[in-house]
């Protein structure tokens, strides 16, 4: 249990993916465009839990197991020529955005290079909202103006959290109701602030996402999205694989590991494969208003801005997101 709460609470975590200017603060200017227009040139600064970790607890840090995955069979589907430290069979959702944008994988914070012109990665697995671990939002004041936040899932849909229903309720089957309660009023209190955000930080612009249903369809209904299981983990033991046992690397050595990560949604007890992080990559960069808004991640790094007025908020497409 004590690894279960761990865990929650490090899913509260607001993963922040966040759009600047160049590192030296200019402007790229082509001077074939019209002069009252100009395209920045963006970095990718992230911060987050494990959900998009790419390996700032390898060894870097003194941590627990169940907040490190740099063993096997982690990174497994063959992406990278061996396990990353991502909580995956392969990439996670910031790997993909940066090949949308152009950009070369984002390193990790703790890692060996210390190269950060195209941005650098803080998310480290078990993160929380806690200022001491977790304070993207303060860059605002060092020129950050584009963010992005991926909002909760349904936490009691993870694997996880089915196996500990399970126990609960004598053999029942379904979501654990209360984890999915504490995603949603989360979820809630994050709307209002980044509709107030939109009204009170100058040139603040940001893409939020309808998570929680996004997954929920695709955890309901697997194959209409080109899935066969949206319950069970594909590493894991015990019910659904809920016990948090993938690697051998835990107190508990005993797990099992499916035959195709690619027909899983789940990739351990508490994380997605790296098939369906790629879906939603793909829907946070380009999506329909319906799933992200009031800006998509493609909009935020390729728009141009008139630097007359700024990239101001629209106001009324915010007060409207706030309800989405």
């Amino acid at each position: 249990m004590a690894t279960l709460q761990i865990s929650l609470f490090g899913h509260l975590t607001m993963i922040c993916v966040m759009m600047m200017s160049s590192c030296h603060g200019a402007f790229a200017t082509d001077p074939a465009l019209d002069t009252s227009t100009t395209t920045r040139t963006a970095a990718l600064f992230v911060f987050g839990d494990s959900t998009v970790d790419p390996g700032n607890n390898n060894n870097y840090i003194t941590t627990i197991p169940e907040h490190e995955a740099h063993y096997k069979p982690y990174g497994q589907n063959g992406f990278f020529d061996h396990p990353t430290g991502r909580f995956s069979d392969g990439r996670v959702i910031v790997d993909y955005i940066a090949e949308y944008a152009k950009l070369p994988l984002i390193p990790p914070f703790l890692g060996p290079t210390s190269d950060y012109t195209n941005g650098v990665n803080f998310a480290s697995g078990g993160a929380g909202v806690l200022p001491e671990t977790n304070q993207g939002l303060v860059l605002c004041e060092k020129g950050g103006r584009k963010f992005g936040f991926l909002r909760l899932a349904p936490l009691g849909c993870l694997p996880a959290f089915r196996a500990v229903n399970l126990r609960a309720t004598k053999g029942g089957r379904g979501c654990f109701e209360g984890a999915s309660a504490l995603a949603l009023a989360h979820n809630d209190a994050l709307n209002t602030v980044l509709a107030n955000l939109g009204y009170v930080l100058k040139e603040f612009k940001y893409c939020s996402s309808n998570f929680y249903d996004w997954l929920q369809e695709r955890i309901e209904h697997p194959y209409k999205n080109g899935f066969k299981d949206g319950i069970n983990a594909c590493c894991g033991s015990g019910p659904y694989g809920g016990l948090f046992t993938c690697g051998g690397t835990k107190k508990d050595k005993d797990y099992q590991l499916c035959n195709n990560a690619d027909d899983y949604i789940w990739w351990d007890s508490f994380h997605a494969t790296e098939r369906i992080q790629e879906q939603l990559a793909k829907g946070l960069w380009s999506g329909e208003p319906s799933f992200v808004g009031p800006y998509n991640l493609e909009s935020l790094f390729f728009e141009k801005e008139k630097l007359t007025i700024g990239s101001i908020v629209d106001k009324q497409e915010a007060a409207q997101f706030q309800s989405f």
